[in-house]
């Protein structure tokens, strides 16, 4: 019986839990595709199904060797309680009842396979929950992760010549094998791990978008060196920090 519900429920905005759902969906009907002849993808907006009169609407899909991802899926699973607190409205109600119904309808169908995240695991039925096979926490990137973001980055300003010359970049995997020694080969690859390092807790959406910042708010020339473009990204991280520092104050 191929019918999963995979719930990647835990994890904070930018974390990458939309994106691999997606990989995930196209790896299976890869993986699969000795067994159906053809994968489709559906892709639901939660929020966009509700009618005007709010509960009407129809959340079963049939089809060969079904991808069904469903992304901020506490649109359509919100908590009961809440509603029967009086907090949300009594349609809510309704409309989990009917989700949870046809879930289990689908569970008839061996060729589906249903993919939904969430950031606010907290408002999400405890019913829809259980029906879950797994339930995975995606967090943000590690140190080694962020590196390796940094690094793909860098790696496409080289070769697009915005940071020019071309410099050679150790992997983290180097680093570790030299044990973390300071040489002229090691130099820059080591002011990027320790950027990495003071960049942990940043979503991966952030740390795609920090190149980009450095570049706006710290380089003032077309193209920069590679040395002078890393003293940006230290510089951009500060100002991450210090934005998100405030944010929170003001909150």
């Amino acid at each position: 019986d191929l019918c999963v519900y995979i719930c990647t429920t835990l994890g904070p905005p930018g974390t990458g839990k939309t994106s691999l759902c997606k990989a995930l969906a196209q790896k299976l009907s890869i993986r699969l595709s000795n067994r159906y002849s053809y994968g489709q993808f559906v892709e639901i907006n939660s929020h966009s199904l509700f009618s005007k009169w709010f509960s009407e609407y129809s959340w079963l899909f049939l089809a060969q060797n079904n991808s069904v991802f469903d992304d901020q899926v506490e649109s359509l699973t919100a908590a009961r309680k809440a509603s029967q607190s009086g907090t949300e409205p009594s349609d809510a109600i309704r409309v989990v009842n009917s989700v949870l119904t046809q879930l289990d309808q689908i569970k008839r169908h061996p060729n589906v396979v249903i993919l939904t995240t969430s950031n606010v695991t907290e408002k999400i039925d405890l019913a829809f929950v259980d029906r879950a096979d797994i339930k995975q926490y995606i967090g943000p990137p590690s140190v080694e992760g962020i590196f390796n973001i940094y690094l793909s980055c860098l790696e496409e300003l080289m070769k697009c010549q915005i940071v020019y010359p071309r410099q050679p970049l150790l992997t983290m995997f180097e680093l570790e094998t030299m044990g973390f020694r300071e040489s002229k080969v090691s130099e820059l690859s080591l002011v990027l791990r320790d950027i990495a390092i003071k960049s942990k807790g940043f979503s991966g959406r952030a740390l795609r978008k920090l190149p980009f910042l450095a570049h706006a708010l710290f380089v003032k020339t077309p193209t920069v060196v590679l040395e002078r473009f890393l003293e940006a990204m230290d510089l951009a991280v500060d100002k991450q920090i210090e934005e998100k520092d405030n944010l929170v104050n003001c909150l």
